[in-house]
Order: C-alpha cells, then sequence, then structure tokens
C-alpha cells in the first residue's frame, strides 16, 4: 500500500493546486481585461502604462534582494532583457491590444495559443532540432485549427487583419522565447522579468507616442470599467499571477504548470462569451478544441530540462499575459 499523504504534503499539494487555479483563471482572463481596458484607453498607451507600472513596483521589490554580488545588471543584461521586452511585449502583447479592437477576446486567446506551434517549428528551422512524430502531429493539426479559425467572415470566420496580426503576436513571443534560451539575462526570474517589463513598456510608450495616442486622448472619456481593467492587468495578470507561476516552476512539476497553455484559452472564450456577448461559433468551436489538442501534442512530445524551462518560461510568460 502506498503511505498515506502527510500533513506537510497536503498542504504542498494544496498551495499547488492554489497556485495554479490562480495562473489558469486570471492568465486567461487578462484577454477579456485587455478587451475591456481599451473600450476607452489608448491600446498601447494603456499597455505601456500596465508594464512601467508593474514593471517598477516588481523591479523595485526585487532587485535589492537575491545574490546580487553573483547576478550583476550590466549593460549585457539590459540589452538582453530590452530584446526580449520588445519581441514579447511591444511585438507580441501590442499586437494582441492592437488586434482585439478587431476580433473577440476569445478568438485572440486561441491564436497567442499557436505560441507552441510556432516555438517548435523556429526550433527545428534556427537549431535544426529533430522534431517527434508527435510533434510534428501537433504542428500539422495546429496550422489546420488555424486556417479553420481564419477562414472568410462570410462563412463564420474572424476579421483576418486582426487575425494576421495577433498570429504575429504569437509568433514574435515564439522568437523571443528562444532567444531567452541563451540570452545572458539575470539569474533571478523575477528581476529578469521586471526588466523586460520596463524595456517592453518603453518600447510601446514610443510607439504610443508616435502615432500619437496622448495628444488625441482625453482622460474624461476614460471609463470606470476600463481603467479598473488596467488595473487589474496591472496588479493581477503582471504581478500576483506572475508571482504564483515562478513558484509553481520551483515546486510543482513542468507538465503540471504547463497545462496554464490549455486552459487559458478556455477559461478566455467563456468570459468573452458570457461577459462581454462574444459570439462563439461552432466554426470557432471545433477551431478552438483543435488548436488546443494541437497544443497538448506538441506540449506532451517534448518535455525541457529543468533549467532550459525556468530560463524560457519566465520570459514567456511575462509577455504572453
Amino acid at each position: 500500500m502506498p503511505p498515506a499523504p502527510t500533513t506537510s504534503t497536503t498542504a504542498r499539494s494544496a498551495r499547488i493546486w492554489a497556485a495554479l487555479g490562480v495562473v489558469y483563471v486570471v492568465w486567461g482572463s487578462t484577454y477579456f481585461a485587455i478587451r475591456v481596458a481599451i473600450q476607452t484607453l489608448p491600446p498601447f498607451l494603456m499597455a505601456a502604462t500596465r508594464f512601467l507600472v508593474a514593471g517598477g513596483i516588481l523591479f523595485g521589490l526585487t532587485a535589492p534582494r537575491g545574490d546580487r554580488a553573483s547576478d550583476p545588471l550590466g549593460p549585457a543584461q539590459w540589452r538582453a532583457t530590452a530584446i526580449v521586452g520588445g519581441a514579447l511585449l511591444m511585438g507580441g502583447n501590442g499586437g494582441v491590444v492592437w488586434a482585439e479592437q478587431r476580433i473577440p477576446s476569445g478568438a485572440a486567446a486561441l491564436l497567442i495559443a499557436t505560441v507552441a506551434l510556432w516555438i517548435t517549428l523556429l526550433d527545428r528551422l534556427i537549431f535544426g532540432r529533430r522534431l517527434p512524430p508527435r510533434a510534428v502531429a501537433g504542428i500539422g493539426l495546429g496550422l489546420a485549427g488555424l486556417a479553420l479559425l481564419v477562414g472568410r467572415i462570410d462563412s463564420g470566420g474572424i476579421d483576418p487583419l486582426g487575425a494576421a496580426i495577433c498570429a504575429l503576436a504569437s509568433l514574435c513571443w515564439a522568437a523571443g522565447s528562444l532567444y531567452a534560451r541563451t540570452a545572458p539575462l539575470p539569474r533571478r526570474p523575477l528581476v529578469a522579468t521586471s526588466m523586460q517589463m520596463l524595456a517592453g513598456g518603453a518600447l510601446l510608450l514610443l510607439v504610443s507616442l508616435a502615432i500619437g495616442e496622448p495628444r488625441a486622448a482625453h482622460a474624461a472619456s476614460f471609463s470606470v470599467p476600463s481603467l479598473l481593467a488596467l488595473g487589474y492587468l496591472i496588479v493581477f495578470g503582471s504581478l500576483i499571477a506572475f508571482s504564483a507561476y515562478v513558484w509553481l516552476l520551483r515546486h510543482a512539476p513542468i507538465s503540471l504548470v504547463a497545462t496554464y497553455a490549455y486552459v487559458n484559452p478556455v477559461v478566455a472564450v467563456l468570459l468573452g462569451w458570457a461577459l462581454l456577448d462574444e459570439l462563439v461559433t461552432p466554426r470557432m468551436a471545433v477551431a478552438g478544441a483543435i488548436i488546443v489538442c494541437a497544443v497538448s501534442l506538441i506540449a506532451s512530445a517534448h518535455v525541457p530540462a529543468p533549467d532550459e524551462e525556468v530560463a524560457a518560461e519566465p520570459a514567456r510568460a511575462a509577455g504572453g499575459r
């Protein structure tokens, strides 16, 4: 007979599932929050504010702590985090924020779920990594689901420009995640993430200034729901959920932590349908199921080594949510 679980084991299991619940629900709800925020807030200015505020708070809390002597924050670290932050936050999150002006939040979440597909493809094309048969099947299935989801608007598809920008955002996240594997990032994950947020937020602010968002914005037009959604993205999406995620990377099996990639799109679709009256067509439901199955196949085909996963995943998660 297996030994009876001890009190400490039960408590540890409860903490793991509580942290998973936070990651499942909060990161799944960020697509809904983005849609509410950009109803009255300028999209790029909203995203810049989110990451500059969250990054500043996180950096102030984490940079003075830990092993600072062997983990310096020099020019090489700032340059690497700027590249990752640019790919994930300006290219990735910025693309989602813009795309959600044209496509449902649930559809955006499904398109972003294809990040596993792009990472696997880029890994093969750039690094020559051999793909297990299951990963090849997942790529084919994911591309089929992507094609079905977009399709033609008059036949149940979604806006092609919004879908294309969202797909490019997913590709940016994939490229940034791969670069983060070997980049000279700070070894303290929360410090690295805060620096990426600051760099990405600064780049998003430059985009906002370049297209004249601050000049055209009028504070009187900002609604309370939009401002509350921005606060939610800062506090829950960028601080609480990510802290829970980093804790999970150190205390739970990677295969269990990775299940957030399957759950987040489902949460996003349900919230968009229930709270934003977003239409979930049979075509979207089938395409979503195909994409989630494809992500599951790809994820189960190759589980990264613990050191590799800890290096890459915090960067990807910071940008993706």
